[in-house]
Parts: structure tokens; sequence; C-alpha cells
């Protein structure tokens, strides 16, 4: 079908002003938050279920591959167009349906951003606990598609954990739902097949989540270290102590000086590395801990620990972490960031390989991570006016990756495959482990139609196009 005709047809189902297509407009769709570009033939923007139904349904029979958008904060290309593919973006998609108190659920549509689902159930003396650090941008569609993390998953768990049901559409438009209202459903939980599959199995567009009670008492501690190798040790005693916080996050020397160039979070300038603990639940149990938690750090070297006084003092301290990133283009104007895991006992011993690569490939590296999970996020920073900076960084990245799987660890905790990792895949997995997971997207997908040419190896390399950093960035 002319491809004018195709876009007509899509304006048919959402309406003129609901496509676009001309090539200025579609520039701000070819990027996610990684370094991979591609420039979609359309983008999409129903306001429901059966519109994005009508729209997969069309593109199915016109054999137009699809990809669905939230936001575009996903950092391993996962919202990048395939070559001819439209794309369908959630931003009309945006609404809490329903808060249901007494069950702890909420309904929502895949646009609502995750921090004014939080923000909305505080209300009501609930949160949603999933906190990406760009919690204040990423959609709920998105974080279903890549399985999002954030700070406070070493103790509450990943998306997965709390998404209890989707009304997914198929790629020939098929509406089908997965998981349910009860705590357990009988039978294969698609549900949990369903998260994390990158938009290759389906689209969502209605999600169920479960939600928690607001903690009575939340106690946030910054641990001051003179070195990365201290604040390592530290991590790993506190966990020794049989206490799981609520978040254990680690900021290197060279994070706390972007974090304080752009704004004051409390980091002192002079610390080799910090440690943000944050213990949560009822007070008395916050208390009984607080003491071991206070001489783990202690005990490990540091030079200082402080308490935030106040709601306002903790919130100071988040943001310097959850600003990092953006807080990078103090540095540099471009960045590459990679999401490996490795044990907690061998972060120290990694993050010196982190710093031997830099050297090795004349590439600045910044590290701010979840330290209380091995979920490193070395953040490579350079200038891509710089002639072969950029390969040298993908190079850079792909020696990170193999050492993070020598160590014991694995590709990505959060940020997904996409296309930034798919090469990387026969470092964890076999060929036959690779056949198995295409034959459970096939049950969904048969026709390959949903987010093509991400995951699994092709020997198609990434495109190389540097991402911006700057002020306001919230990766």
């Amino acid at each position: 079908m002319p491809s004018r005709e195709f876009l007509s047809l899509l304006q048919d189902i959402v309406g003129g002003e609901d496509v676009i297509s001309h090539p200025e407009d579609l520039l701000v769709y070819e990027y996610d938050g990684s370094i991979d570009t591609a420039i979609p033939r359309a983008v999409v923007f129903p306001t429901s279920a059966e519109e994005v139904s009508r729209v997969l349904a069309l593109a199915y029979k016109e054999g137009v591959p699809v990809v669905g958008r939230g936001s575009g904060t996903g950092l391993s290309g996962g919202a990048i167009a395939p070559e001819g593919g439209i794309q369908i973006a959630f931003t009309r998609m945006n609404h809490i349906l329903d808060v249901d108190v007494a069950n702890r659920t909420a309904t929502v549509e895949p646009g609502v951003i995750n921090l004014d689902l939080d923000t909305h159930a505080r209300k009501f003396g609930l949160r949603y606990a999933p906190d990406p650090s760009s919690q204040r941008a990423c959609s709920l569609g998105g974080n279903i598609a890549e399985n999002a993390g954030g700070p406070h998953c070493l103790a509450y768990g990943t998306t997965t954990n709390h998404v209890m049901a989707l009304e997914t559409v198929l790629e020939d438009g098929t509406i089908v739902n997965l998981g349910g209202a009860a705590r357990e459903t009988p039978g294969y939980d698609l549900r949990g097949v369903f998260v994390g599959s990158e938009g290759t199995f389906g689209i969502a567009t209605k999600i169920l989540v479960r939600l928690l009670p607001v903690p009575e008492t939340v106690k946030t501690f910054l641990g001051i270290f003179p070195d990365i190798d201290s604040a390592c040790t530290a991590v790993s005693a506190v966990i020794g102590h049989g206490i799981v916080p609520a978040a254990l996050e680690m900021i290197d020397a060279l994070s706390i000086r972007a974090v304080q160039s752009v704004t004051d979070a409390g980091y002192p300038d002079d610390a080799g590395a910090v440690l943000l603990v944050e213990l949560e639940g009822l007070t008395e149990e916050v208390e009984d801990v607080t003491h071991e938690v206070e001489s783990a750090l202690w005990d490990t070297g540091a030079t200082d620990v402080r308490t935030a006084q106040d709601p306002q003092d903790r919130e100071r301290l988040w943001v310097g972490r959850k600003t990092a990133f953006g807080a990078f283009g103090a540095i540099a104007p471009n960045y590459y960031l990679v999401d490996g895991v490795v044990p907690r006992t061998r972060l120290a011993q990694v993050l010196r390989q982190v710093d031997h690569i830099s050297e090795k490939y004349r590439i600045t590296i910044a590290n701010v991570f979840h330290a209380g999970d091995g979920n490193l996020h070395p953040c490579m920073l350079f200038d891509a006016r710089e002639p072969g900076v950029v390969e040298r960084s993908a190079q850079a990245a792909q020696e990170l990756m193999e050492y993070c799987v020598a160590e014991g660890g694995t590709l990505s905790g959060e940020h997904g495959i996409g296309l930034e990792k798919k090469e990387f895949m026969p470092l964890v997995f076999t060929d036959g482990d690779m056949e198995r997971m295409k034959a459970v997207r096939d049950a969904f997908a048969p026709g390959n139609r949903l987010n093509p040419g991400k995951i699994f190896p092709d020997g198609v390399p990434m495109p190389a196009a540097p991402h911006h950093a700057g002020p306001g960035m919230y990766i």
C-alpha cells in the first residue's frame, strides 16, 4: 500500500491531528535515552484500547512493524523504531482510572507518569513502590516493557512484583487480558512473562498495579567515605548484619562534583564516595536497626555519617541521586550509560576494572548505582565532536559487559537488552536458550511485527549517535 494511503487510514482511526509524519516533526521521536537513533515512518497517538487494536490490525495487514513508546526515557534503544516502522505513542492515554483503597490497587493507562501515580496514591495513604531514577518522566507502560527497577527495588522488587493484571493488544490487533485482581491466579503466569518482554509480545493498554501503605517511619543516612573501596565494604557490611534497607545507593567522587556543581544536595565535595541508605517501616523496627546501620558505616571507614533531619533534608539528598545523570552535562555534552549487574561482594573489584577501562579507552566514566543489589551504571562522558570517541565508548561498554559476566553477573538489571546489548546475549545464553525465548515470543507475536530487531543478536550493529546530557535529564 502506498505510504500516503496508509497514513490516511491511520488518520481515519485516530484522527488527522493524532498522526504525525512530517520529517521535522519526527525528529523528536528518533531518540530515547540511549545512544541509538532511527526516524519512524509515522507516530500515532491513540486514546483507547480500541484505537490501538485497529492501528495494530492495520499495520499487521500491511506488514508494517510497530513499536510502543512511552516517555522515551529508556536506556537500551527499546523505543527506537525499526526500519519502515511506526511508533504508537501513549501521551494521550495517561489517565489514572481508579484507586481501590480497600484492595490497595490502582488501574491506570500506560502513559501515566510513574511519579504522578505515586503522588496520587499518597493522598489515600498509599504509594507505588517502583521508583526508577527517571520517575519524574517515565511512564508505566515503558516500566512494564523493561521491568524497570529503581533505588527502592532492593526491598520491594522491580515492576513485575507490583503488576497484577494487564489488558494488552497483540500484533494482529487482538485484545487479551493477562493476570487478574486476585493475589494468585490459576494457569500459566502470562502476566509475569509479559512484564519485561520489551514490547515484543504486545502493547499494554490498561494496567492493574499493587499499592503499598506509606511507611510509618523513613530514615535516610548519608555515609561519607574516603574512597570507593571502603564504601563497597560498607555495602556488604550493612547487608551482612541481616538488614535489607529500602534503598542502598552509591555515588562516586566524579558524580558528587557534578551534582554539587548544579545543585546543593548536601554531598561533601572532597568525598571519595557517598552511600545513601534508607530504612522504612514501623518506628520501632527502624529504630531497632538504626544503630546497626550507623555502626556498619563507621566500622568500614566512614569519615562521617549524617541523618536527614526532616522530609526536606531527605528530599535534597535524593534529588542529588536522581538528577546525577543530568548533572553530567557540566562535565561533558554526551554520555553513554550501561547497566551491568555483579554480585555485591565483587563491587570493589569490578569498579577497579571500570577505572582500568576508563584509562585504556581514554573515556571519563562516572559511577552512580544501586549498590545494594550490585546493579552498576557506569556512565561514559565524552564530546561526540572528538573523532573516534563514540566508537571507543562502544568498545569500552563491550569490555565492561564482558567483565561483569565473567565476575558472575549479567547484562542488565533494569534497562533491558534492546538494541544496546543484543549482541552480548551469547555471553549469558546459549543458542538453545535463545531459541526457547523466541518460541515464547512467537506464541504472542508469531509474525515478529512488534519491536523487531531487539533483544536477540542478529549481527546488525546499533546506530551510533550519542545522547546529550544536561540539567533536567532524569535517567
